[in-house]
């Protein structure tokens, strides 16, 4: 009598029974699996949309960057000129002076190449101690300038002169004004310029730039890290508002910040440290496809829910009828490209199903613990760097990823340094030099029986973290001697100074230790060893302290050397302090700073001779010395700058390469041909260039190339009907005016006389 029941009451009961089992065994993994496929492939998305927009604006920041830099380059370039040192000698000469109004020609010439630049609307020279002002179609004083060339009121001339003060290097006025302006001043090192340079944009042109066409972004700008605003395009002024904020309290580097539905992204400026690109992209299409993936997983979920409910009802009325259903949707979606074996029952099919389910969970766990040591390995970093210096934190993270270990345990900081031998080893391809820092790791790990965490924390820099505290773990000194005695296996390769930190108590101040042995590091010798840095001694790290700067008296020695030519002695000095310093044992920083401070007097020797400062070569010179890493690179470094300072070519050589230039000219004088290049050439400052090549040639080099291509002009003009603008694009000239100006002052007539009288 207990077994009867009323129809519907029966199959309620039969519906949750069987509901049950298929919540049970198939509904519960596939609910796990869903949302587990659903965390990683959302979070991945993200990921790659943060990836995205941040490619995006890197290449946004490399391209503004590099036309920026450009732009500086040329503004450098442009008041490097020996024209305009000239013109400053006689600016307030009378306007009927003929070399004062070459060089004001010459100098307009340059600022209109200037001025072709697209971010550049014009460009003018304003004289601080002369009445002058010049800009590429005239020349004029300041009150005739500002009146009408550029016309300025009372209050915006004010301000613009304020800026006019000082030292400036590509400073940018106040962007919110109607004219943005970039301002240089000459000589570059002087704190009471002579001239500045005055570059003004054009607005729509610089927003343009910035401007970043990806569907996403809803804007972009260019802000200084006081929260300035330099150029903007698309943001209002809430937008600049929350951008200016987040510029002002976020560290430098790539920041990427989600805030409601919009995403701030800054990243610093390579061309300007104070300068930080913003964009702000909007959350909801940067994010879509995770939405979608979402919605598709939730939809996944509700489906399989669906099927549940509906199987669970037809077996509740048809028992075995639902259990084949089961069996053919389960077939209908397997998860595998190999089909579900059949053999057996329905209930044995659903459970080979549940075990695929089982295992593809298993490996995705495997997948993920994977990737716990390397996460590990930069939570460790991040405590080295101090960017967690709190033990509350460091806790509260520590859980997070997994990672245990003793608040009480004494630890301390060694840092290896390599100073890699770029000969041997860019021999090596980069799966070799991979394996080779495993080996080094598992080796290093092995050596020291004390528990060590090992991180990389900048490029060439390997932190190893010591425990201490039991009878069988070593003491920083000894670890590091066994470490020691593993780097010289690899001393092929690179030469390794390992740096030694202070013993802390507490993981929170590891930053502390690491600080002090990168400070270690800094003492290190130059002999081709592993060298120990610690804080033992005083002076530098217990080295002998001996002076890193030349005196006055060594100064002046080097001076009257070069002089009286005794370029021999002047080596020979510095390969003895060399070895004087070898012998003191003095620290590679202290001996550096003495050899930069000889190459500068050597530098102001050769330059005491030349009007002009080659400053790219000489910028190399300087970074060829920083890189040497032992005593004989130190030696064969300045072997070979002293051969390039000092050398003098034989005159046969000189000629053949002034041939060899001459016919460079024939064959390119419709190409801008700068002198620079071709004392570069040659080794040459363009000053010693031009009076060489006057001295083989019995020309000035601008004369020479002025009459060679008058020449070519006339043969156009006799032989051919071409145009007077097409002729002077042809021999190599700017514009028209420019061509017949040099035509009359080399011939006396104009080109178009010429052709009347000439040709029949």
């Amino acid at each position: 009598m207990n077994f009867v029941r009323k129809p519907s009451s029966f199959r309620r009961a039969l519906f949750w029974r069987f509901f049950t089992t298929y919540f049970v065994v198939i509904l519960i993994p596939v609910i796990a699996a869903s949302l587990l496929a659903h965390v990683l492939v959302v979070r991945t998305i993200e990921k790659d949309a943060e990836k995205l927009n941040d490619v995006i604006l890197t290449h946004f920041s490399k391209q503004t960057d590099t036309a920026f830099t450009s732009l500086k380059t040329n503004m450098i370039n442009m008041l490097s000129t020996s024209n305009l040192r000239s013109l400053l000698l006689v600016a307030d000469d009378s306007p009927e002076n003929t070399q004062r109004a070459e060089l004001i020609f010459s100098i307009r010439e340059q600022l209109l190449k200037l001025s072709s630049d697209p971010l550049v609307s014009n460009a003018f020279l304003y004289f601080a101690n002369h009445n002058l002002i010049i800009d590429s179609e005239t020349y004029t004083d300041k009150s005739y300038y500002f009146d009408f060339r550029y016309p300025l009121s009372g209050g915006e001339k004010t301000a613009f002169l304020t800026h006019l003060t000082n030292k400036k290097m590509m400073d940018f006025t106040d962007p919110d004004a109607e004219r943005i302006s970039a301002l240089m001043s000459y000589p570059f090192n002087s704190d009471r310029p002579e001239v500045y340079l005055v570059v003004n944009f054009r607005q729509d042109q610089l927003m343009e730039h910035i401007r970043i066409p990806e569907q996403w972004v809803t804007g972009t700008a260019i802000v200084a890290a006081e929260g300035r605003v330099v150029s903007r395009i698309g943001l209002t002024d809430e937008d600049m508002k929350a951008v200016a904020e987040q510029v002002r309290v976020s560290s430098k580097g790539t920041q990427f910040l989600i805030a409601d539905d919009q995403a701030i992204s800054l990243l610093q400026s390579s061309f300007d440290d104070s300068w930080v690109y913003a964009t702000i992209a909007d959350v909801g299409t940067l994010m879509k496809p995770a939405h979608m993936v979402r919605a598709a997983s939730w939809a996944f979920l509700c489906f399989f829910l669906v099927v549940g409910s509906i199987a669970s009802y037809y077996l509740s009325r048809r028992q075995y009828r639902p259990i084949r259903e089961i069996k053919e949707r389960l077939e209908a979606h397997r998860v595998s490209n190999e089909p579900l074996r059949s053999e057996g029952n329905e209930f044995d099919v659903i459970k080979r199903f549940s075990q695929v389910i089982i295992t593809e969970n298993q490996e995705l766990s495997q997948q993920v613990n994977g990737m716990y040591p390397v996460v590990q390995e930069h939570f460790i970093t991040k405590i080295l760097l101090g960017e967690y210096r709190d033990s509350l934190s460091i806790e509260y993270y520590a859980k997070e990823i997994d990672f245990a270990y003793d608040k009480n345990t004494a630890r301390t900081v060694l840092c290896i340094a390599f100073h890699y031998d770029i000969k041997e080893y860019d021999r090596l391809s980069e799966t070799s030099k991979s394996f080779m820092m495993i080996e080094l790791r598992e080796r290093i790990l092995k050596s020291v029986p004390s528990p060590v965490w090992l991180c990389q924390t900048k490029p060439g820099i390997l932190a190893c973290v010591l425990q201490q505290g039991t009878p069988h773990e070593l003491e920083p000194e000894p670890a590091a001697e066994r470490i020691k005695g593993l780097l010289e296996q690899y001393s092929q390769y690179y030469k390794a100074t390992i740096g030694v930190g202070s013993t802390v108590h507490a993981v929170h101040e590891l930053h502390v230790s690491y600080e002090q042995a990168m400070t270690s590091l800094q003492y290190r010798g130059l002999d081709a060893d592993v060298e120990i840095c610690k804080s033992t001694g005083p002076g530098l790290r217990g080295r002998p302290v001996g002076d890193s700067f030349l005196s006055v008296q060594e100064v002046t020695r080097i001076m009257n050397q070069y002089k009286t030519k005794e370029y021999e002695k002047l080596l020979q000095a510095v390969l003895e302090m060399l070895d004087e310093g070898r012998r003191r044992n003095a620290a590679a920083i202290q001996v550096k700073a003495q050899c930069a401070d000889v190459l500068n007097t050597w530098i102001r020797a050769v330059e005491s001779e030349q009007s002009e400062v080659n400053i790219p070569f000489y910028s190399g010179l300087f970074e060829q010395l920083n890189r040497c890493m032992t005593w004989e690179e130190l030696r064969s470094c300045f072997t070979e700058i002293h051969g390039r300072l000092f050398r003098f070519e034989e005159t046969g050589r000189r000629t053949k390469q002034l041939a060899d230039i001459l016919a460079y000219i024939h064959e390119h004088y419709h190409e801008e041909l700068s002198i620079e290049h071709f004392a570069g050439l040659m080794n040459m400052s363009s000053g010693h260039f031009s009076r060489t090549f006057k001295e083989e040639v019995g020309e000035k080099y601008v004369e020479y190339i002025a009459k060679y291509r008058l020449m070519k002009a006339k043969q156009y003009l006799l032989e051919t009907d071409l145009k007077i603008d097409d002729i002077a694009e042809k021999v190599g000239y700017w514009g028209r005016n420019s061509f017949i100006r040099t035509f009359r002052k080399y011939e006396g007539i104009t080109p178009a006389k010429y052709r009347a009288i000439h040709q029949p």
